[in-house]
């Protein structure tokens, strides 16, 4: 077995193991708000659950070269955002919004995606989600590296109002096999949910 000592990797090793290892990851599908009131639509796969009780999920939002990424901007000025689950059938839509864009164009028209009105926010989700989120923010986390620049913003947003299809939950759970979900790997790789394994506790 290797023994790697993390410092002596370059930032693009570092990376490579990560989320070559961390898998399969969950992936947010987020909206925002911009300055000027453009839909914003963004995924990001450093996402998961932070707490039930209250309802917090984190998102950690890597920067560029120290600037921070529209979606935390819009998230740190409006101090809301809309999560929503990736499923197999929106995995291609979602998949567009990755696309590079200035800060006040949205990316709603590459998406082919319809706007949802958000009940407790101002800022819309899409219809095409099974499940959506609507969020407010709770805390957020500047992380710096060794060197002090900041890298990373790390977004704890708590959940104030849920959207879920009525084919995916029952009996007050979520069917994961009709939600469908979407997971990250690395470079342009994606899973689906697998083989499901069940083991009871001692």
């Amino acid at each position: 077995m290797l023994s790697i000592n993390q410092t002596d990797l370059s930032d693009k090793e570092n990376y490579n193991i990560l989320i070559g290892s961390v898998i399969p990851r969950p992936i947010a599908f987020v909206t925002t708000l911009s300055e000027t009131g453009e839909l914003n639509l963004a995924p990001f796969s450093f996402f998961n659950i932070v707490s039930y009780r209250p309802a917090i999920l984190s998102i950690s939002i890597q920067r560029n070269n120290g600037q921070m990424k529209d979606t935390a901007r819009h998230i740190l000025r409006q101090g809301e955002a809309v999560i929503h689950t990736v499923s197999r059938d929106n995995l291609s839509q979602v998949n567009q919004a990755a696309i590079e864009l200035p800060a006040d164009q949205s990316e709603l028209p590459y998406t082919h995606m319809t706007p949802a009105p958000s009940t407790r926010l101002k800022t819309p989700g899409v219809l095409e989600a099974k499940l959506r989120f609507e969020t407010t923010l709770y805390q957020h986390i500047p992380i710096s590296d060794d060197r002090g620049e900041l890298v990373a913003d790390l977004i704890l947003l708590q959940i104030v109002h849920s959207h879920l299809d009525e084919e995916i939950y029952q009996e007050n759970h979520i069917l994961a096999e009709r939600l469908e979900p979407m997971s990250r790997l690395a470079g342009q790789d994606y899973a689906q949910l697998g083989a499901i394994t069940s083991l009871k506790r001692p």
